[in-house]
């Protein structure tokens, strides 16, 4: 009897132990607690004797941690993250691979995701494109460089034109008059060096079911004559717009070395215009080439009526407006009877219109952006019913340049970086692995366990897929210690305890008596 209280003694303390373990981790993040088992002893167990003999005690056969779901408390750290459901984060330490279900994790001095003890969390890094790389499990160092501008080569308008509109009382298109044109819609779109510009369409009725679309960049009709494509291509244009800028931002300022600068710069641009038409615009009378002269003179330095303080975007103006140059259409629309548009017969036009229109746009002043700009424009969306027409703006692909602002991971463990020009681009995304018995893990300490032979080798993949669960950001999965279930038991623990002490008690007073009959 001293045998079996001995060993109950011992199994008692036990199970005190891995009590008191898991009282003193109620509040540790991720803490999966233990349970003692037991199992009872023959003697035939060990000699391999058969027979019926009493048994000799009780041993501890496992401690087995309980896995299961923890609460999920919020936290004000958007690095936290709480798994929901199977899994466990992937981690490096020193080049050791090892486990864990606490997701308390902050940036080192690199920019990479690790815990308080240093462990790395590992998973699949980006592109420049914010395309997950999948492969191998890497460390998680977050690339937080600023996003590069992208240039704006596609727009999509959606929006109704009204049928009950009416043909304009102003006629031909002129950007500047709102009486030759329906409605306008602006959307702002981005250059190759990211600065923004505004594109407006404007939409002209000419008929029953047919509209014409004009477009214009910052207020600047796109327009058919050679005048600002010339400008844009020729050397001597290029130099002689150089020299005037340069003389514009000379300090101090001199007068006639501008006025000078101008002249050669619309000289330039009037030469460089005939020469790509070889002959003067067909559009162009003699009483507008005339006008046109006129202009140049005003700006002659030598002149009574010399211009100072004219800029490139002034001067283009000048000649455009002194040729009269028209816009030019982007396209023309055409519906059917039943307020859709009719790609059938726009392809029977004389002049064939398919979607998506090319707009190229000017972009003045040069501010060193690839131009013009041209956007594959869309109007698959556009309508033409009989409800009010509701202009909106166009969604469109380009974006400006713009610096890193913070972090937000969503339930799949992509890592969002949001920036400063409103955009999010994901940065990496987070790796998990399980077990076909968790059970089998070895515990290391630190909230880590280790892969063995009993648990199998790791299926590593994503959250939310397959038997991975899902992350939860700015939360915590808290230790899954029922403490009122672990008092209850070590009451119970306690009571076995004493239990025990009272039979290793009863046996030595029998032996007492025993010794006493001598």
């Amino acid at each position: 009897m001293f045998q079996q209280g001995l060993s109950g003694l011992n199994a008692a303390s036990k199970s005190l132990d891995v009590i008191g373990n898991n009282i003193a981790n109620a509040s540790t993040v991720g803490f999966k607690s233990s349970q003692a088992q037991f199992a009872d002893l023959y003697a035939n167990s060990l000699n391999g004797v058969s027979g019926n003999n009493a048994g000799i005690g009780v041993s501890v056969s496992k401690l087995a941690q309980q896995f299961t779901q923890g609460n999920i408390e919020s936290s004000s750290n958007p690095l936290d993250v709480a798994i929901n459901g199977g899994g466990f984060f992937r981690l490096v330490v020193n080049g050791a691979v090892e486990y864990s279900r606490n997701g308390q994790f902050h940036e080192d001095a690199n920019h990479t995701l690790v815990n308080a003890q240093g462990a790395v969390l590992t998973g699949y890094l980006s592109n420049k494109a914010g395309v997950i790389q999948m492969g191998a499990p890497v460390p998680l160092t977050l690339d937080k460089s600023d996003l590069k501008p992208v240039e704006t080569t596609t727009a999509s308008f959606a929006m109704n034109l009204s049928s009950a509109e009416k043909v304009p009382a102003t006629v031909p298109f002129d950007a500047n008059d709102p009486t030759s044109y329906n409605t306008r819609s602006d959307t702002n779109v981005y250059d190759s060096l990211g600065t923004s510009h505004i594109m407006t369409t404007y939409y002209v009725k000419t008929d029953a079911n047919t509209w014409d679309v004009y477009s214009s960049a910052d207020g600047k009709e796109v327009v058919s004559a050679g005048v600002v494509a010339s400008i844009a291509i020729d050397q001597t244009v290029t130099d002689a717009r150089t020299a005037y800028n340069d003389a514009v931002r000379t300090t101090p300022p001199v007068a006639s070395d501008i006025a000078a600068a101008a002249y050669n710069y619309a000289s330039a641009a009037y030469n460089s215009m005939l020469t790509a038409a070889s002959v003067p615009p067909a559009n162009a009378s003699q009483d507008q080439l005339d006008a046109l002269t006129a202009a140049f003179g005003a700006l002659d330095p030598t002149g009574s009526q010399a211009i100072t303080g004219m800029t490139p975007d002034d001067i283009n103006a000048k000649l455009a407006s002194a040729l009269n140059v028209p816009a030019v259409k982007s396209g023309t629309l055409l519906f059917t009877k039943s307020g859709a548009l009719d790609p059938e017969a726009m392809a029977q036009l004389p002049v064939p219109q398919t979607l998506p229109f090319q707009i190229s746009l000017p972009i003045f002043p040069d501010t060193g952006a690839q131009q013009p700009m041209t956007i594959a424009t869309s109007f698959d969306n556009i309508t033409q019913y009989g409800s009010v027409t509701n202009p909106q703006p166009a969604t469109q692909n380009g974006y400006s340049a713009g610096s890193w602002q913070r972090y937000s991971i969503d339930e799949n463990g992509v890592i969002l970086g949001q920036y400063s020009n409103g955009k999010s681009r994901p940065m990496g995304q987070i790796a998990m692995a399980n077990f076909a018995s968790v059970d089998g893990l070895t515990p290391l300490g630190n909230n880590a366990w280790a892969e063995s032979s009993s648990s199998g080798p790791p299926v590593v993949g994503v959250p939310n897929a397959g038997s991975m669960g899902q992350l939860r950001s700015s939360a915590v999965e808290t230790s899954n210690t029922d403490l009122t279930a672990e008092l209850v038991n070590m009451i119970t623990a306690q009571r076995v305890y004493q239990a025990n002490s009272q039979t290793i008690k009863t046996e030595d007073s029998i032996l007492q008596t025993l010794v006493n009959l001598r």
